[in-house]
């Protein structure tokens, strides 16, 4: 009993447990921690490292692959393609390219791509590496333009001039050539640039090229400049001689551009970077003189103007003075005449004194009117005209048949009104002597045609038969005439023959007719010679008749 209450008494008396939450950390959780601290750094750096994303469209994928094609800026990694798909009209294809973060100030509308393959052209190889390391894109970045993400891929490779010491110029020009990118540029025979660009003009009537020259030579790029096309050969022939003129073998097959002063031009200053030259045909072209006037006139010719084409010269006492701008044809509905209205544009400054329209008043309905004189200094149109101003078609090339106008005063040509057609002036035309021959030519052959051949023929055969049976007749005649005419034809002759010698008997020199002649004249020329004496003194002593001589006196 005891022993039970003092075991109740044990128990009682025990402590009672009190239970703790202890709060450590637990090495378990450094390795996760640790991991996701790693990945936050590493997503962080990513982001942060990661640059813009852009799409570009080419034509074809053709060398290119996602995940390993590369966007390169002289051969340093900018970029890598992503993902390659369709383009929704299936046009072409649409390449998404995810570029490095230091390229984002680069991402303009003015930065370009190209898909990089070997390529032979303008006289370089490039691009040869790909055979061996696959294709690439090129990127020729710029920071002008404005933010843009979505880009239209180049087919051809333009030519590279970012950070290269030099400058551009645009030359305009009314058609390409031969001309492509990379073509070089000539200056005195030395390669100092190359065409980096071409595109249409604004109203897309001729085209722009852009042209990069390379420092210090852009230094020689002058205000006064001249730009000429330098593909091909230049043949001249002229009185001293045959010249040809050709910068190197790559302009002659690939095309080439070149630039130089005219010869006696003074050097102006240097010209700015993007400035615009024209581009002449060829280097003679560079010597002629600049023009800013520009007249215009309308001919009308009715005849056949095959080799007549625009920029055809026009001239006057065989310097050129202006050129063809327009050949139409025209046919009237009426009367079905055919008339070939010739648009003309001359240049005044070209000479000295030159037909103008200068105060011309146009009629706005286009109807012909009649150009009276302005009274100005200049040599008036209307003057010119009364004075013989004609123009005529002329050949220029008998190889080839070329026409040319010629313009040029005639004084005896018939006079012809002043007129416009349009806002033109009417020039009057001439025929071409070739032409004028065949008139006249045309105008005998409708004589002969109107003479009467056939009644000429009848009446000529009668004439022929009445003049035969004429013939007959005096046959006839001549054969009587021989029977019975010649023997009294002889005894006339005799009887004549007697009568002849009577008259010499009668008139010859020992006949007595002639001696009494002889003495009769004898006497004639003494009473003259007495006569004579006699008015010699009656002259000098006139009052002889009155007082007789002075020894009768005594």
């Amino acid at each position: 009993m005891n022993e039970g209450n003092s075991e109740m008494n044990h128990v009682e008396q025990a402590p009672k447990a009190q239970v703790q939450t202890k709060r450590s950390f637990s090495i378990i959780w450094v390795v996760p921690i640790i991991a996701l601290l790693i990945g936050g750094w590493l997503t962080f750096k990513a982001m942060s490292e990661k640059g813009p994303v852009i799409t570009i469209t080419f034509e074809t994928a053709d060398g290119l692959e996602a995940g390993k094609t590369k966007i390169k800026f002289k051969d340093v990694v900018v970029g890598k393609v992503t993902a390659i798909d369709l383009s929704e009209d299936r046009s072409g294809v649409v390449v998404t390219v995810e570029m490095s973060r230091n390229a984002e100030a680069y991402m303009t509308d003015k930065t370009q791509f190209w898909v990089v393959r070997a390529r032979v052209a303008a006289g370089e190889v490039s691009g040869l590496g790909t055979l061996l390391s696959g294709a690439y894109i090129g990127c020729n970045p710029s920071t002008e333009g404005a933010k843009s993400k979505h880009y239209k891929g180049l087919e051809k490779p333009p030519m590279i001039t970012v950070g290269m010491p030099g400058s551009h110029y645009m030359l305009k020009s009314a058609e390409l050539g031969s001309l492509d990118r990379g073509s070089p540029v000539y200056y005195r025979g030395i390669k100092v640039g190359q065409v980096v660009g071409y595109g249409f003009d604004e109203n897309r009537d001729g085209v722009n090229i852009k042209v990069f020259v390379h420092a210090p030579f852009n230094e020689k790029v002058l205000q006064n400049t001249r730009f000429w096309n330098a593909s091909g050969i230049d043949l001249t022939m002229d009185a001293t001689g045959i010249k040809m003129d050709t910068q190197s073998l790559i302009s002659i097959m690939l095309g080439g551009v070149a630039f130089d002063l005219p010869k006696n031009q003074p050097s102006l200053a240097q010209a700015e970077k993007e400035s615009t030259f024209s581009l002449y045909t060829d280097r003679a072209s560079i010597e002629e003189k600049t023009y800013t006037i520009k007249r215009y006139y309308k001919l009308i010719f009715d005849q056949n103007v095959r080799g007549l084409s625009p920029g055809a010269p026009v001239e006057m006492k065989g310097i050129r003075i202006g050129e063809v701008v327009d050949v139409k044809l025209e046919i009237n509905k009426e009367t079905q005449k055919i008339l070939i209205p010739v648009l003309i544009m001359m240049e005044p400054e070209r000479i000295d004194i030159l037909v103008t329209a200068k105060g011309v008043v146009t009629n706005a309905r286009g109807k012909k009117e009649e150009l009276e004189e302005t009274g100005d200094d200049q040599y008036d149109m209307a003057r010119a005209i009364k004075n013989g101003l004609r123009a005529q078609l002329k050949t220029g090339n008998l190889l080839t048949g070329q026409l040319y106008i010629d313009v040029d005063i005639y004084p005896d040509a018939p006079p012809v009104k002043a007129e416009l057609d349009g806002a033109y002036p009417i020039i009057p035309t001439m025929p071409t002597p070739l032409e004028q021959i065949a008139d006249s030519v045309s105008r005998i052959v409708k004589k002969v045609e109107a003479i009467p051949f056939d009644k000429i023929g009848k009446d000529l055969q009668l004439a022929i038969k009445s003049l035969t049976a004429t013939l007959d007749e005096f046959k006839a005649l001549s054969g009587n005439i021989n029977q019975e005419m010649v023997p009294k034809i002889n005894n006339a002759l005799s009887r004549l023959e007697e009568a002849m010698d009577g008259v010499k008997a009668t008139l010859g020199p020992d006949s007595a007719l002639n001696y009494n002649a002889r003495q009769v004249t004898s006497e004639m020329a003494l009473s003259i010679r007495s006569m004579r004496s006699l008015l010699e003194y009656l002259e000098r002593d006139p009052q002889a008749l009155l007082l007789g001589k002075e020894g009768d006196k005594k």
